[in-house]
């Protein structure tokens, strides 16, 4: 059984579906995935977000606020605090810094991935961190603000083995997703080899990037044994085997996910 570790189910396209959320669960759940962390990525639709996965104990949620989210009301350290401490949000984040579709000053990314830190290490909760051309300032802000206090995941890792031996030394977790299966990812596929197995999750980051074969598509949960193919094979491992490690893994970080589940 799987646990896709990273998520955005209210922004899933339930065409396929007929508009029936809880019918794409199933189908996730035919295709071996036992749990799922909706991730949040601004604070407007984060109640929406929670109405909608309320009613299902196999999925948990975070709160926080990407760093692509320029024109979202900019999360205050009390009103993170305030959600954050709901003991059903297992994680702060996503957050971290994006420098690829933002020029200028981005000293205002910085201060809200501190913020978020500050957030994570007052409510003993770990961070899901998200970097893209951001390597160097990244480590530096996770060091500076103490994310090594509050641990978490790199998530949709796409960067260098130096960045992740980094992110490691930090207590950090990395996290692939089906970027491992396209055909350019080569270098990546070898960082996915050096994470040691017990520091390895695996997600879809559905909607988007959805794996081989189903590049191009919209993706789901269900697509993630894909995903974990991919990986079991680069560490020959069997998929049975990668599904248990990385279960092991997700429930050992995100503590409070173990709580949900007997709800």
């Amino acid at each position: 059984m799987f646990v896709d570790s990273h998520c955005h189910l209210d922004r899933v396209d339930l065409a396929p579906y007929n508009g029936d959320f809880g019918a794409m669960l199933a189908r996730a759940g035919e295709e071996g995935v036992r749990h799922m962390l909706c991730v949040c990525i601004d604070l407007e639709h984060y109640d929406a977000m929670r109405r909608l996965v309320s009613p299902y104990p196999n999925v948990s949620v975070s709160v926080g606020v990407h760093p692509n989210e320029p024109g979202a009301d900019e999360p205050s350290l009390e009103t993170l605090l305030q959600l954050g401490a709901d003991p059903e949000v297992v994680a702060i984040g996503e957050t971290g810094l994006d420098y690829h579709y933002n020029e200028g000053d981005l000293d205002w990314q910085r201060e809200r991935f501190r913020v978020h830190i500050q957030v994570a290490r007052r409510l003993a909760k770990p961070l899901i961190i998200h970097t893209r051309d951001a390597r160097t300032d990244t480590i530096a802000v996770m060091r500076e603000a103490g994310a090594d206090a509050a641990g978490g995941v790199m998530h949709c890792f796409t960067e260098t083995w130096e960045m992740a031996q980094q992110a490691l030394d930090l207590g950090f977790y990395i996290s692939f997703s089906g970027i491992l299966t396209f055909k350019n990812a080569a270098s990546l596929r070898e960082v996915a080899r050096a994470v040691p197995l017990e520091r390895l999750l695996i997600e879809t980051d559905s909607p988007y990037l959805a794996p081989v074969p189903h590049r191009g598509k919209k993706n789901e949960p269900g697509f993630l044994s894909h995903v974990a193919a991919q990986v079991a094979e680069l560490r020959g491992l069997s998929v049975e085997a990668l599904a248990e490690r990385t279960t092991e893994n997700f429930f050992r970080l995100f503590a409070g996910a173990s709580a949900v589940l007997t709800h």
